[in-house]
């Protein structure tokens, strides 16, 4: 216990700041009463940063690729993948094509036509540049998506087929990671036995200067998952969507806590007193986007009642080329047993006599 004499003593600053610094308990012991979770590691950053690499890599993005000159210097200084190293010509010096360099048009035409459900996950089209070389302003949760779902497709056919397993075992692994359901003890250390053979695929096929802590981190994972429990105890999501909630609050630059504070509690206001208004459009009551809509006082299944909601202006396409096609099928519907063009006829006789 320190007196006052001692705290005011301006000699003894260092010592204080310096036992300060070792009384002083990480909150992280709250989340694994054991104390053995010494460091909350968070997944969503480090997915973050992996499927940057990746990206940068794959698509040669100026500053974020970690296949540069120097990458490849040190691949001749260790003396490994020759057909890698730098090529003299003359004055200057070639860079050889890697493996792991995709087609760019070919690639982001590909996760430019992928389509989500609703709520699913963002566009991924508005990511990519006018000229469509380039993938930018991708979030954490787009990295997610990413990482996990698309990215093991769009490699296949395109890349090596060790590279499609690497990053395909890599996303299989983060997706087993995050999953909803309870993580089991024997899948984590599964994991934990999995993750050094995954990361040995990836040394196989880029540059050293790709590994950095973040590829580190991804072994210390599934020790993380065993002594916490599943990732969204532990992950960011939750407190990044509620950080740039109260960042939308500020109106006042040069009051910041200010203006928190007093659009919280307006926020707090009327989101109580909207409990009390029936007959008003309130974020209680508002129908979703795609509200499903189905009669249950009927007796057929309600999944057979669906409906919904089109989001967007209408578009009409005129199948004029397809027209046979669609005659076809109305005479599969109906059930005639005869050809399109006699079907045509007839129909043309029924309506016009």
């Amino acid at each position: 216990m320190l007196d006052l004499e001692t705290i005011l003593n301006p000699k003894r600053g260092s010592e204080l700041m310096m036992m300060s610094n070792v009384e002083k308990e990480s909150h992280v012991y709250g989340i694994c009463p054991t104390g053995q979770l010494q460091h909350n590691l968070d997944v969503m950053h480090i997915e973050k940063n992996i499927c940057d690499y990746i990206f940068g890599t794959f698509l040669g993005i100026v500053g974020k690729s970690k296949d540069t000159v120097n990458a490849r210097l040190d691949l001749e200084d260790m003396g490994i993948r020759k057909h890698l190293h730098l090529k003299r010509d003359g004055n200057s010096y070639g860079v050889p094509p890697a493996p792991y360099v995709t087609q760019k048009i070919v690639f982001l035409e590909f996760l430019r036509n992928v389509k989500f459900p609703d709520g699913y996950a963002s566009a991924l089209a508005t990511c990519i540049s006018a000229d469509g070389c380039n993938l930018q302003g991708l979030k954490t949760h787009d990295c997610h998506i990413l990482l996990q779902r698309i990215l093991p497709a769009a490699v296949r056919g395109v890349m090596p087929k060790n590279i499609h397993e690497a990053i395909a075992e890599l996303g299989n692994f983060f997706q087993q990671l995050c999953a909803r359901t309870v993580l089991k003890l024997d899948v984590s250390h599964r994991m934990k036995e999995e993750i050094p053979i995954i990361l040995c695929k990836f040394e196989k096929i880029f540059p050293p200067a790709f590994f950095d802590v973040m590829l580190h981190l991804v072994v210390h994972l599934p020790d993380d998952a065993i002594l916490r429990g599943p990732v969204q105890y532990g992950w960011m999501y939750p407190v990044e969507r509620r950080l740039l909630t109260l960042k939308r609050f500020v109106r006042n630059m040069a009051r910041l806590e200010g203006s928190i504070a007093e659009a919280y509690v307006a926020n707090e206001c009327l989101h109580a007193c909207s409990r009390y208004f029936d007959d008003l459009d309130t974020r209680h009551n508002r129908a979703g986007r795609n509200r499903e809509r189905f009669d249950l006082r009927n007796d057929d299944i309600s999944v057979f009642q669906h409906g919904v909601d089109l989001l967007g202006a209408a578009k009409i396409t005129y199948l004029e080329h397809d027209y046979k096609k669609m005659v076809a099928r109305q005479c599969f519907v109906e059930g005639v047993d005869i050809s399109a063009d006699i079907y045509m006829l007839w129909l043309a006789n029924r309506i016009y006599v």
